[in-house]
């Protein structure tokens, strides 16, 4: 596994065109969660974001509306190349595996009731929640340099879960005011 770079040490993609590819190959490879696969060829391989750089990119992906990585891949293009950029890092998103999906869903529609084809959508949800958690542990330790203190960030996530998860609030509702909590308690701390 290589290190993460240091804000010092970045590299930057060379053209749109390696935005395109890199960005299609990432998007074949994230069949069922692709935020392990993004943070380790983004931080780790490519070298285009450190881990924290990363952190705070994907946490204004996750409030915008539509998928994650869709949202992270253009604020990458964007930053790089301007428009072209986030348009070759969309295209790279969407276009091959939209026609993959599409062929997917003819084949699916076809032998989708065999047996041996929901036992494999069970293996492949059950592989893709071992990613998330992977992914989740890996980037936590990057949490540790948020200037808020661990307590609250744990107290925040449990408030985002029990409004979402066991009460039903939509997200919609909860982020603005899961949000404001953090950003008034990282102000205070931060000019304590």
């Amino acid at each position: 596994m290589t290190a993460p770079a240091t804000a010092n040490a970045l590299r930057q993609p060379r053209s749109p065109s390696e935005l395109f590819i890199s960005f299609t190959l990432l998007a074949l490879q994230g069949f069922g969660g692709v935020v392990a696969i993004v943070q380790r060829e983004l931080v780790e391989r490519k070298q285009w974001l450190t881990q924290d750089e990363f952190l705070e990119d994907w946490a204004v992906a996750q409030v915008m509306p539509g998928p994650n990585v869709v949202n992270l891949s253009m604020m990458i293009g964007g930053r790089h190349f301007g428009l072209r950029g986030a348009i070759a890092a969309l295209a790279g998103m969407l276009l091959v595996p939209l026609l993959l999906v599409l062929c997917l869903a003819l084949l699916h529609a076809r032998i989708g009731d065999h047996p041996g084809v929901a036992g494999a959508f069970r293996g492949m949800a059950a592989a893709a929640a071992g990613m998330f958690a992977a992914s989740a542990l890996r980037l936590s330790a990057a949490l540790a340099r948020n200037p808020m203190p661990l307590a609250w960030c744990v107290a925040l996530a449990l408030m985002v879960f029990v409004l979402v998860a066991l009460l039903r609030v939509p997200l919609l509702h909860v982020l603005p005011i899961a949000g404001a909590c953090a950003c008034v308690l990282c102000y205070r701390r931060l000019r304590s």
